[in-house]
């Protein structure tokens, strides 16, 4: 037992030794774009902290008006108030959105609506992961309601104002692990069988299915849409799992920081030309391949269909 300790403690040391140069290798791509933002209208959920803050504070130094839409409003006016000061931006502002409560989704979408006129980057990034089995307050299972119904209905509800101001870009953060996704259409809600791990993985892969058919529905309409893998990022996403949290401590060489988490969904929020790649899948700012799932049609439109239902929508 002393021994593999020994060996342990001697690996991690190495780790540790080595870890800039490790650091570089695994912070993966750059936001290269130049793109400037005067005049734009973004809205960004979760950005109160993590990935999201982050992709909040380049945008406003950049010059768009954010609004950052999160549950915890106390934290998003603390994150606001530091990108302000940070970025001289003053219009960095905060507003209400529970996306486990559709009524708190509606409500977010009314408010809005009638303060502004124009939308051009919508990023779908808040979400859950590894959440013990629950309900959203619509009686969803939780990764499914917050990660996808809930950034679906939001998505809905703005779509004619991101059409009133193309171009315009909707940005939807998935995971490398919607490889192990897959759409339970007979247990969408996890009541046969759940396991939170999986849970996670399917609601990603709802995202990536979700910006595939959003794409296909949007041509022509000057709204184009890409999914993200952020990366492997140090944040508070991890926050249900003991085990995770301990391994994230362990292997933090190997651990994108939320900065360098951000750069993809900035890539994809501004790099130009990108029009081309609608519905694709990005990771380290560049187009990666998906899953032999997340590349079904047929599947894609069928969620979009019964996610409508459970919605209580209508998106042709």
């Amino acid at each position: 037992m002393l021994v593999v300790l020994g060996l342990l403690t001697s690996f991690l040391s190495f780790l540790y030794v080595i870890a800039p140069s490790i650091r570089k290798f695994f912070a993966g791509g750059v936001c290269r774009s130049n793109v400037q933002l005067p005049g734009k209208v973004v809205v960004i959920t979760g950005a109160n902290t993590g990935i999201g803050k982050e992709t909040a504070r380049e945008l406003a130094r950049r010059g768009a008006r954010v609004y950052i839409a999160c549950r915890d409003v106390l934290k998003g006016e603390s994150a606001a108030s530091e990108i302000r000061a940070d970025t001289k931006n003053s219009q960095v502002l905060v507003r209400k959105l529970d996306l486990s409560d559709t009524k708190s989704i509606r409500a977010f979408a009314e408010g809005f609506l009638a303060e502004e006129k124009q939308l051009h980057i919508l990023i779908n990034n808040a979400g859950v992961m590894m959440c013990p089995y629950s309900k959203t307050a619509d009686g969803f299972e939780t990764h499914l309601g917050v990660n996808h119904l809930g950034h679906f209905l939001l998505t809905h509800l703005l779509l004619e104002r991101l059409k009133e101001s193309t171009p315009s870009r909707v940005v939807n953060l998935s995971s490398v692990v919607h490889h192990a996704g897959k759409i339970r259409f007979h247990d969408l809600q996890g009541e046969k069988r759940y396991s939170r791990g999986f849970a996670y993985c399917h609601s990603k892969l709802a995202n990536v299915l979700f910006t595939r058919e959003l794409a296909r529905r949007l041509q022509g309409t000057g709204v184009t849409t890409y999914a993200v893998h952020p990366g492997v990022v140090s944040s508070e996403l991890i926050r249900h799992s003991f085990l995770l949290c301990l391994l994230w401590r362990i292997f933090s060489p190997f651990v994108k920081s939320a900065w360098e988490g951000a750069q993809t969904s900035l890539h994809c929020a501004l790099a130009e030309g990108l029009e081309p790649l609608s519905g694709k899948y990005f990771s380290d700012c560049k187009r990666t391949w998906v899953s032999p799932r997340a590349r079904d049609n047929e599947t894609a439109e069928r969620l979009w269909n019964v996610s409508c239902e459970l919605l209580g929508i209508q998106w042709e």
